[in-house]
């Protein structure tokens, strides 16, 4: 399993699963001077690693980051922007799940510039991997048994893989069981349906 840790104490996940959603990204933040004005947009699905890939980049003392970058007024941001370049200084703005509509047309050619990164959705190898390493993060006991049998039925999404750890931890504990078998299929119940018939 390829994972970059963040160099700081944080609460929270600390590694970001490496694979083919997410690979070129993570070679990019590693060269931030090969940047189109040193500048990059991250956009991706929800809970893909984006604020994580943020907070390494600076933990490294790569560049500056603007995490959820849509919530600033674009005036802000442009703002941002232009310190940057002033200071000479990498920026990785964080812009969310694509499409971003931006209404201030100085700020849209100055990000429509910069280098575009997009995080697409996990392979069957990175859920796999995401899976035990989300397991992992609870302290929940889960093999590659479990991601063999788990991942060609659960939905392919990375939000999706975190609720279907999250609800074998739930059952798990409930139970006062450890997670196998039953559970994981009570899980994926839980989030599809009794009536999945990718269960049988």
């Amino acid at each position: 399993m390829s994972q970059i840790a963040l160099p700081l104490a944080a609460a929270g996940p600390t590694r970001v699963v490496v694979g083919n959603a997410n690979a070129r990204v993570s070679e990019a933040l590693a060269h931030p001077e090969s940047w189109p004005f040193r500048t990059a947009v991250l956009t991706g699905p929800p809970r893909s690693g984006k604020s994580l890939l943020a907070r390494w980049f600076v933990a490294t003392g790569k560049g500056e980051a603007i995490d959820d970058a849509r919530a600033l007024p674009e005036a802000d941001l442009f703002h941002r922007w232009n310190r940057a370049q002033e200071q000479g200084t990498a920026l990785l703005i964080v812009g969310g799940e694509p499409p971003w509509d931006i209404a201030l047309p100085d700020l849209r050619s100055r990000l429509g510039a910069a280098l575009q990164l997009e995080i697409g959705q996990p392979d069957d190898a990175m859920a796999e991997d995401l899976l035990l390493a989300l397991a992992e993060q609870r302290g929940l006991a889960l093999g590659p048994e479990a991601a063999s049998y788990l991942v060609p039925r659960a939905p392919r999404s990375f939000a999706a893989l975190e609720r279907l750890v999250a609800t074998i931890d739930r059952l798990s504990l409930e139970r006062m069981a450890p997670a196998t078998h039953s559970v994981w299929r009570a899980a994926l119940e839980a989030m599809l349906g009794p009536e999945e018939p990718r269960l049988f």
